[in-house]
């Protein structure tokens, strides 16, 4: 069997709800030839058995979005690599966008819309992308894309419980700089609504602004997911 082009990555925890309707999404790019790997971190839930009901490869990786990106890479089989939330779509053609940009870039990512009610989602969205166009670095709302060789060169993610796709950027960003698509991926506003637009606005930058301090990752992960249970 020949390898896929593009591998998409597709990270899970508890996400029994959606998973169908995330892989169903990416019917289309699998129909020409990519490849999908969801790696589950421990769900209670049914998630596993949905996602391979649904027909992705399923394989299981400590409970880490860090951890499990890099198994879902480990695992793969693709020239390129896109990671993908479960709770994110892609635009249409979203598979040649990303051939066409690497053509050029050893990576990229997205403009992201937050969907939701809340006014400021839009205004939260723009400022993100505003933001990554100017300093080189992408988040994993934004659906980061790279080469598989890129993504060796700067030592895969770092396993650290938050901020993961910041630090990565920083060593892509010695590689090269991002292509900043305008497609745009669609990804959920349901924790800013659950916790409130305003506040996860002023703690998402407040964690930000801590990491170029030098903060350590772990402690910025309990305040922004609160203490174990």
């Amino acid at each position: 069997m020949a390898a896929p082009v593009l591998s998409i990555v597709m990270p899970v925890l508890d996400e029994g709800a959606r998973i169908a309707g995330a892989i169903d999404a990416l019917a289309p790019l699998l129909a020409r030839g990519a490849e999908l790997i969801v790696v589950d971190g421990g769900s209670t839930d049914d998630t596993p058995a949905r996602a391979r009901a649904a027909g992705a490869t399923v394989i299981d990786a400590p409970r880490s979005r860090a951890a499990q990106m890099n198994a879902g890479a480990a695992a793969a089989r693709g020239g390129s690599l896109l990671f993908l939330h479960a709770d994110t779509r892609l635009p249409a053609g979203a598979d040649r966008l990303i051939a066409d940009a690497l053509g050029d870039h050893a990576w990229g990512r997205f403009d992201v819309r937050i969907e939701g009610r809340h006014p400021m989602l839009r205004v939260v969205a723009a400022m993100m992308n505003l933001r990554s166009r100017i300093t080189g670095i992408a988040t994993g709302d934004q659906s980061m894309f790279v080469t598989r060789l890129a993504f060796e060169q700067a030592g895969r993610f770092p396993q650290q419980p938050l901020m993961e796709d910041i630090e990565l950027s920083v060593r892509l960003r010695r590689i090269g700089r991002p292509a900043c698509l305008g497609a745009t991926v669609a990804t959920s506003g349901r924790r800013w609504e659950r916790d409130g637009a305003w506040r996860t606005i002023v703690l998402m930058w407040r964690l930000r602004f801590d990491y170029w301090r030098g903060a350590a990752p772990a402690d910025l992960h309990r305040r922004y997911y609160g203490p174990p249970r």
